[in-house]
């Protein structure tokens, strides 16, 4: 049988006993229905995993043994914050989810002039919430043992202003430079537009902030599909899944 892989927000060391919160006594136990004596690997974000075996369950709590860690250092050494402009339910998700899988650092929401999002305080909390929990699950399907940093949605505007990184680029499918003639950075922030694309004024402002225009090829990329492409690119070229 195929041992689980969960995350569990708690610190946690070899020969520690566990109790496992909610999220997980639900998986385990009731879905799962796993008994004393069966395996599970856990992961608290501090890029460590954890080998444990079930001690006591029912359907209410569930307890281990934290037999064994190891850092398998999976994170890439390109660290990747993505400007991700908001979109509507499950293309956002996906934006989230695979840009986890890729080795994304840190993505922030943007509200963008074709933005055709609308959150008010409350919706941005509890979306906020749920993309989390997008990129745990992300991680606990990838094998990744650090949680990406998602923040609260901002302004555009404010964004391009503000974000530090050896490199900014922004997505724009009228500029002809190619990724290859850019000299390798260690962090990368990475402008997407809207599903209507980005005005001129934006991709000149985030110019006029040190973003570089780039394209990734002739056709035109949705923007839940972009942040996908332009990772797996840059990761080739800089990353993790580089040959060199």
């Amino acid at each position: 049988m195929r041992i689980p892989r969960c995350y569990e927000p708690q610190p946690m060391n070899p020969g520690d006993t566990v109790q496992l919160g909610d999220n997980n006594v639900q998986h385990l136990a009731r879905t799962l229905r796993m008994r004393a004596g069966d395996q599970v690997m856990l992961f608290n974000g501090d890029g460590r995993e954890f080998l444990a075996t079930v001690l006591e369950v029912d359907k209410r709590s569930l307890q281990v043994r934290i037999d064994s860690s190891e850092t398998p250092g999976r994170d890439s050494p390109l660290q990747i914050h993505v400007g991700q402009t908001l979109s509507r339910g499950e293309r956002m998700d996906y934006a989230v989810q695979k840009a986890t899988e890729l080795g994304m650092a840190r993505m922030t929401p943007l509200f963008s002039e074709r933005c055709e999002v609308k959150l008010n305080s409350e919706r941005q909390d509890k979306r906020l919430r749920h993309w989390q929990q997008v990129a745990i699950s992300a991680c606990e399907q990838s094998l990744r043992c650090t949680i990406p940093q998602l923040d609260a949605p901002e302004a555009l505007a404010h964004w391009v202003g503000s974000v530090e990184a050896d490199l900014k680029l922004v997505l724009h499918h009228h500029s002809a430079r190619p990724l290859g003639d850019l000299p390798r950075p260690a962090s990368i922030a990475l402008l997407i537009g809207p599903e209507g694309g980005l005005t001129e004024a934006e991709v000149e402002l985030a110019i006029a902030s040190g973003f570089q225009p780039v394209a990734l090829g002739p056709r035109v990329l949705r923007t839940e599909t972009a942040p996908v492409v332009a990772q797996a690119i840059l990761q080739s070229h800089w990353g993790d899944l580089s040959a060199s």
